[in-house]
């Protein structure tokens, strides 16, 4: 099992002059003398093409006026609130609804290196053409992304240096995407160690942690199911299995490689399979990591629908968040203080 141990070091990127910190504080002070005012902080979860709707409720947000003084991201919830953090929600926006079933087969370029499916140079260069040359700590917005070193298995928190190469790291999904390689050390998904990084959010100042959960509500329960093998049949060609609906109708048509299509009675294949185990065993430390340290408010979007690579269904998404948004507001302003409305 992964250590969750928090590991602090300065990792030196291949590119000259760049670095990443990580760190268990990195909270930004306040000026000498100057009161400290009360800060709002978002922590925004993982969830593969779920986490599009992070958009909507960071723009239902600020029509309501709340603003966060910091911002923490996990996996898809880093690329969202580091552009945010950016000023770039805009351009995140564009991006994802410009994302059609084709198109996000075509970003999936194959990986030859043998460390996993997908190289992700294609999505590599995507973030660097909106992102090249913003560095984390010039950011207008305090912001970390959570990613795992390889091996070790440490939470790194990730602080300062490029951002664009902090976002790569955090979704880089074990065998899907090829890990990350900073200085001497490899790093992939922060979701196997922080899946909505609370505790990231208090460690840099926040007062008041909203927790945004991209997680299908119903995808995983901790049940245990009786022996069934007695009487069991095999499952016949077509019959909706249960894998069916994971990935959703992202792997319709034959427009992926094999390895990506679902074999016959919807058995699950090596996609599936890697992602269903790694989501079960995110869905775990979730509900350990929010029992520990839970959040002020929490805002649960309902994606039960969603296959979690269902990338080209943005404007679902982004509207799905903007109702999770509105289910949550009436509980989040009863208990935000009254300190914070006009932070």
């Amino acid at each position: 099992m992964f250590s969750l141990m928090r590991k602090s070091f300065d990792m030196t990127d291949e590119r000259p002059g760049a670095s990443l910190s990580g760190t268990a504080v990195g909270a930004r002070s306040e000026p000498d003398g100057a009161p400290r005012r009360f800060k709002i902080g978002l922590a925004l979860g993982a969830g593969a093409a779920r986490g599009w709707a992070h958009i909507g409720v960071l723009r239902e947000f600020a029509e309501h006026g709340i603003t966060p003084d910091v911002i923490a991201g996990t996996s898809i919830g880093a690329v969202v609130g580091g552009c945010y953090a950016a000023g770039k929600l805009d351009q995140i926006e564009l991006f994802a609804k410009s994302l059609t079933k084709r198109r996000v087969f075509a970003m999936m370029d194959l990986s030859f290196s043998g460390m996993s499916l997908i190289s992700g140079e294609r999505l590599r260069a995507s973030l660097e053409h909106e992102l090249k040359g913003l560095m984390i700590e010039d950011l207008p917005i305090p912001f970390a992304a959570v990613a795992t070193e390889v091996g070790a298995g440490h939470e790194v928190w990730l602080q300062r240096g490029p951002l664009d190469l902090a976002i790569r790291a955090s979704y880089a999904l074990p065998g899907i995407f090829e890990p990350v390689r900073v200085g001497d050390r490899y790093l992939f998904d922060g979701a196997l160690v922080n899946p909505i990084p609370v505790t990231v959010c208090r460690a840099l100042g926040a007062d008041f942690v909203i927790a945004i959960n991209m997680a299908s509500d119903g995808m995983y329960r901790s049940s245990v199911l009786p022996n069934q093998t007695s009487g069991a049949k095999a499952t016949e060609a077509g019959a909706k299995g249960p894998f069916a609906g994971r990935m959703g109708s992202a792997l319709e048509n034959g427009l992926l490689p094999r390895y990506f299509e679902r074999r016959s009675g919807d058995a699950p294949n090596v996609a599936t399979a890697m992602i269903d185990a790694f989501n079960i065993v995110q869905d775990r430390i979730l509900r350990s990591r929010l029992a520990g340290d839970p959040p002020d408010a929490i805002v649960n979007a309902r994606l039960d629908d969603i296959g979690m690579f269902d990338f080209h269904r943005a404007e679902q998404l982004i509207a799905l968040g903007r109702v999770a948004a509105q289910r949550a507001l009436p509980n989040i302003f009863a208990h935000l203080p009254s300190a914070s409305a006009t932070a």
